[in-house]
């Protein structure tokens, strides 16, 4: 062997060798364990999923489910506030361990991050005040929908373009909702349960589901590459499915059950 090829030898080798001895990264699971603590991703103002009650603490369907989940692994949980919009970014930057806030599961979403199982459902639908003529997609041709941007209703509204739909898009479910109360808007698209909510706040301007536009699972949602936390999760929700605690949970929010296909 001549000096040039020993010497290259010796360098391949000592570059295995690094590799092999490199200290190996701790990943999401074993920081998240190792802090005692779980930061959740939660929308605070999209009732009933998410919301404050009179002495501003959180509360809600995904709020609750976020602090069983902390309190079955033992962690202390800290909900890390966000919109429609940031729910990936915040997971993605490391902001956040993980989301719970109505996250649905889109072949879209799924390149850029990674989902659990589904732990509930969420009936996607048109909604507008009660007394509008829609029965159809063809009844809103023209008419102004109002949307929370980044939403799934954004993305499905958008891509209708035979639809001829008019899409006025808001930064956040709770400005898309207050403009459906106050006026500013006669039809939205979000979750059947928000649409049932705007009467609620205001009984002269009572809305109903009038277009389904779909049924997703919501999962929650974790950044890419973190398999061990994944099935970790996993286990948790088949576990809290199983024992009805995530069917008593949105119950008691939604006022139905989870379809008896995700119950088992």
């Amino acid at each position: 062997m001549n000096k040039l090829s020993l010497l290259a030898t010796v360098a391949a080798v000592a570059v295995a060798v690094a590799g092999v001895a490199g200290p190996a990264r701790a990943d999401l699971l074993d920081d998240i364990m190792k802090a005692k603590k779980i930061r959740i991703a939660t929308d605070l103002a999209i009732p009933p999923s998410g919301m404050v009650d009179g002495q501003m603490k959180p509360t809600g369907s995904d709020v609750e489910t976020a602090q069983l989940l902390a309190k079955d692994w033992g962690l202390e949980l800290e909900f890390v506030q966000t919109t429609g919009a940031t729910r990936i970014p915040n997971v993605q930057t490391g902001k956040a361990d993980l989301i719970v806030s109505t996250l649905s599961v889109t072949p879209e979403r799924a390149k850029v991050i990674d989902f659990t199982k589904a732990y509930a459902a969420l009936q996607s639908v048109v909604g507008c005040l009660k007394s509008l003529p829609v029965k159809d997609w063809p009844d809103l041709k023209g008419k102004p929908i109002a949307v929370s941007r980044g939403t799934t209703q954004d993305t499905t509204l958008t891509n209708m373009k035979d639809r001829d739909l008019r899409i006025a898009r808001f930064d956040d479910d709770a400005t898309m909702v207050t403009a459906a109360v106050s006026g500013q808007a006669d039809c939205i698209a979000t979750s059947a349960t928000i649409v049932n909510q705007i009467g609620v706040k205001n009984p002269a301007r009572a809305f109903e589901p009038k277009v389904t536009i779909t049924t997703f699972d919501l999962a929650m949602g974790v950044k890419q590459g973190e398999p061990r936390l994944v099935e970790k999760l996993n286990e948790w929700i088949a576990t809290n499915l199983k024992n009805g605690k995530l069917n008593a949970i949105y119950e008691r929010f939604h006022g139905s059950a989870l379809p008896d296909s995700m119950r088992g």
